[in-house]
Parts: C-alpha cells; structure tokens; sequence
C-alpha cells in the first residue's frame, strides 16, 4: 500500500542523520573588543562563560545566506540533491521579520518546492526539529526532512549590557535527516516550564515601537535579549541532568556507550557541571564549540558537532548525546548516531 509514493510496508521504521553541514561568518570577535563598550576584561569573561572569541555576521551573512549555505553543505555531504528532500525545517529565535518564513526564503535559494516552515523553541530548537523530523520520516510524511538551524543573535545583542554582550554569536548548521536499516535517532525527551519565562527574554516587545515617540526617551533601548544568568545557570546544571539520562535510558544506551555529548553551547562553566553531574567516563569527548564561537543559540549544537567530526573526535557511526535547552524555558535531548 502507498501513501504519498512510499512503500509502508517496505520502508524502514527507523531514521539517521545522513549528512551534516555548517557556515560560520568570517568575522571573528575578540574579547578585547567587547570590552571597548563594558567594562569587563578578557579574563572575566573567560571566566564566566568560557568564551575567548565568537561570530559576528556582516550585512551580506543573513540567516538566508548562512542558512542556505549550511544546507548546501550538509546535502553533499549527504551525497544528495535537494529535490532527494521533501521538507525542510528552519529553527531561528532571531529573524528581524515575522513573515515570509526563512525556510520559504532558503528554500527558494535552494531551488525546493516542497513543504518548508520555521519552529522557534529557542536554543532547543535543533533538537525540537530533530524529533519532528525523524517522526516524519518515520509516519510516511517525508522520505527526507532538511533541518537548518540559522541564528544571527547579534542582532538582538545590547553591546552596552555586561550581562550579555560577551555571550551571543552568529552561524548556522544543517542536516538531513533520512530513512535508516537501524536506529540512528533515540527517543525525544522534551519540555517547557513557562514559569521561568523571565529568565531569558527580549526585553521590549516589537510593538511598543508602535509609539515613536520612546524613540526620543533617553532611557530606551533597542529591543534586546536580557538573561538572568544565575536563574539560567542554576536550572541548566539541575533539571537537565534528569533530562539527559532519560534520553539514554530511552535509547537503551549507557553513558559508556557514547563517544560524545554535545549540550547547547551556552555556557563553558555549564557544559562542565552537567559533565561531572552526569559522570560521564573519561573516553566520552565532550564539545567545548563555545570557546571559539560563542553561544550560538539552536545552531550550536550542529556547530559544535561539526567541529568534533572535523577535528576527529568523532566519527561516523559513533554515538552522541545532544541536549538543548534555552528561552521558554524549554529543553529537547536525545542521542543520534554521528553522520
């Protein structure tokens, strides 16, 4: 029996990553240079975040540009075309314009015609898009879904706020999720608490530029991303140890299984207190992307990955835990099998 030209009773039931692909702006920021607008220094921002330098996309580096580039990459790397795909799926918590969708627009550059629509759970995103994906695939919906995870968080950065203008970068990831002989995507383990919303925010809505008269007040500032930093920082080092060792349990994997854990790239000091939390072996290789790029909202955890199998770390085959978790305040992990 068919439903929309797949064979039900052919196809398999499980889903992979079939290709991986990534675009990282030219520009790269140096702590020094932040601190030209706070007063900070190089070593309290290593300090408090990890980072040494991160990404800033110039006028020609939009999240279409990034995006489509990215996409590219991850489909030859995949060794496939973009008509091979039947719907691709943005993740950005930082487009300037609520409509036309960016998948609409990176689908146009990319010369695809299929269904494409933008998810937006913040620094969870990829993992969010990874989940639908692979249901998609998996429910006869799609024989391939195309993810790309496109942010330009500088955008809504206030370089004048200490609290954050070191943390946020720009960059893009992508990958092609596909039909599999064997489990390459576990279980989804996700939620919110909407409690918490505060915690991470844009702390001006758009329409309060409805009255442009607070353009003239002094004390205005540009709508922008705000965090309270230890709220953030003591609910990521907490509730997403449970999170993530459901995520294995789910997989029917150990912590010994993993060659890798990849968490969203928000914080080094975070990235470090889940890893003792979770006692993961020695052998385990964990991403530490946030040094050299910054937080990079839902494309740090492609990012970061990225950088693991470039560098060797990883390989095809191997087995990671990703997580990511941000604004909402939401979270998604689930372990993949590298592509």
């Amino acid at each position: 029996m068919l439903a929309h030209g797949i064979d039900i009773e052919t196809s398999p039931v499980f889903t992979r990553i079939e290709g991986l692909g990534i675009y990282r702006p030219h520009r790269l920021v140096t702590n020094q240079e932040i601190c030209q607008r706070i007063e900070s220094t190089d070593e309290w921002i290593r300090t408090r975040s990890g980072i040494a330098t991160r990404r800033r996309a110039s006028d020609k580096e939009t999240l279409v540009d990034m995006g489509a580039r990215a996409a590219r990459d991850a489909l030859a790397d995949a060794g496939l075309a973009a008509d091979d795909v039947d719907t691709l799926i943005v993740t950005t918590s930082s487009a300037m314009r609520c409509v036309p969708s960016v998948s609409a627009q990176i689908a146009f550059e990319l010369g695809f015609r299929g269904s494409a629509f933008d998810i937006s759970a913040a620094c969870a995103g990829f993992n969010y898009a990874i989940a639908m994906a692979s249901d998609l695939v998996r429910g006869h919906t799609a024989r391939r879904v195309l993810i790309i995870s496109t942010e330009r968080l500088s955008d809504l950065t206030d370089f004048d706020d200490r609290r954050t203008s070191f943390l946020f970068s720009d960059g893009a990831g992508a990958v092609v999720v596909g039909p599999a002989p064997e489990p390459g995507i576990g279980p989804v383990v996700w939620g919110s608490d909407g409690s918490r919303a505060s915690a991470i925010q844009q702390h001006t809505p758009w329409d309060a530029l409805r009255d442009l008269s607070i353009l003239q007040d002094p004390d205005f500032r540009f709508p922008a991303l705000s965090m309270n930093g230890q709220d953030v920082y003591r609910w990521a080092t907490s509730a997403m140890v449970p999170v993530a060792e459901e995520a294995m349990k789910r997989a029917g994997v150990s912590a010994a299984d993993l060659t890798a854990f990849v968490p969203h790239q928000a914080n080094l000091r975070i990235t470090e207190t889940l890893t003792r939390a979770l006692a993961l072996p020695a052998s385990v290789v964990v991403a530490q992307d946030i040094v050299s790029q910054g937080n990079t909202s839902s494309a740090s955890v492609p990012l970061a990955l990225h950088a693991l199998r470039a560098d060797g770390s990883v390989a095809a085959g191997d087995l990671a835990l990703i997580i990511g978790f941000g604004a909402g305040l939401v979270h998604a992990a689930q372990v993949i099998a590298v592509p």
